[in-house]
């Protein structure tokens, strides 16, 4: 999507996984291994919240790869991972309210599915494999900024989900030695995050509202804040932690901008970029939901180097105008 690059070695000698490659953040991930002349990107989707759509660019290059496939089949995982050097797992069933509607589905792709790369990359030659964990794993917790090692109860079965990844992945790395990061996000938007669906993100909810000339609703008074982290650097987090050094292996990063701001700034920020007049509609508050988040992220400075380079005003510039353009 972007120009920068965010790492020094050469792509063309790597092979790389992407689970969940047809979805919002995985695509993403697979755009970036392309344009750097990956020697092959491999995709692993059901497409159950991925879109083909997302991978059209890229299905006649020689070096991709499309395997349809699920996460909750060991030997769907075995296959996926052969010959491959580096994993980008990102495949998961996402949503606060979606887990609480249908804990059992959740459950079986987040914990079942992730134990099965798990085991898939452990009985494989991968190199490493970078996962999806989330900032949900901070549950009650009121402290602010949110620190790695400082967590809550979680407050929904998907942030049970996310955070028995980080357990499991940890004891593969006692016992095994299985080399893994974890990248908890926050809030990640940007291009191709879809609107549509029942468990559909705030960013593009507002944005397709606007569109549509429709009043949003917000939960609860909209006070709550989010740090809102733009899919670049996910995208960036994700490639310098594949390639730091081993003493990043079972570590966990906050992967945000580092600043946050309430759902009704948002809203008032798109209103204005929209030009309109439009009121959103205040309903109950969420289940689950957490009030405040707000990412210390001097972790992932210090040990993989990351530095988020779009602020989230400049992300929803960015995101703002491939939405209305599409």
């Amino acid at each position: 999507m972007f120009e920068t690059s965010y790492h020094s070695s050469d792509l063309s000698k790597f092979t790389f996984l992407v689970t969940g490659g047809a979805g919002f953040i995985g695509s993403n991930l697979v755009e970036y291994l392309l344009k750097y002349d990956a020697k092959l990107v491999r995709v692993l989707d059901n497409f159950s919240t991925g879109f083909k759509k997302n991978l059209e660019p890229f299905l006649n290059l020689p070096n991709f790869e499309l395997l349809e496939g699920d996460i909750r089949d060991v030997d769907t995982c075995n296959k996926a991972v052969a010959g491959i050097d580096y994993v980008l797992h990102q495949a998961a069933l996402g949503s606060v309210p979606r887990s609480i509607n249908d804990p059992i589905t959740s459950n079986d792709v987040n914990v079942t599915g992730h134990l099965n790369m798990l085991v898939a990359v452990k009985d494989s030659a991968v190199k490493r494999m970078v996962y999806a964990a989330s900032s949900s794993t901070y549950g009650d917790s009121k402290s602010l900024p949110k620190v790695e090692t400082k967590i809550g109860k979680p407050l929904s079965p998907y942030a049970v989900t996310k955070y028995v990844n980080e357990l499991y992945a940890d004891v593969f790395f006692t016992t095994y030695g299985t080399d893994t990061v974890g990248l908890r996000y926050f809030n990640v938007f940007g291009p191709r995050q879809s609107p549509t669906g029942a468990y559909a993100a705030v960013i593009p909810l507002f944005m397709q509202a606007l569109k549509d000339g429709k009043s949003p609703k917000i939960n609860g008074d909209g006070g709550q804040t989010r740090d809102f982290t733009f899919v670049e650097n996910a995208v960036q987090a994700n490639i310098k932690a594949m390639f730091a050094p081993k003493e990043a292996a079972n570590n966990i990063f906050n992967i945000a901008y580092g600043d946050r701001i309430s759902v009704n700034e948002l809203w008032d920020t798109l209103k204005y970029k929209a030009e309109s007049s439009l009121k959103a509609i205040h309903g109950p508050d969420r289940k689950g939901d957490v009030r405040d988040s707000l990412a210390d992220i001097s972790k992932a400075a210090t040990m993989i180097g990351y530095k988020p380079e779009f602020s989230t005003k400049q992300g929803l510039d960015i995101t703002w105008k491939h939405f209305i353009a599409n």
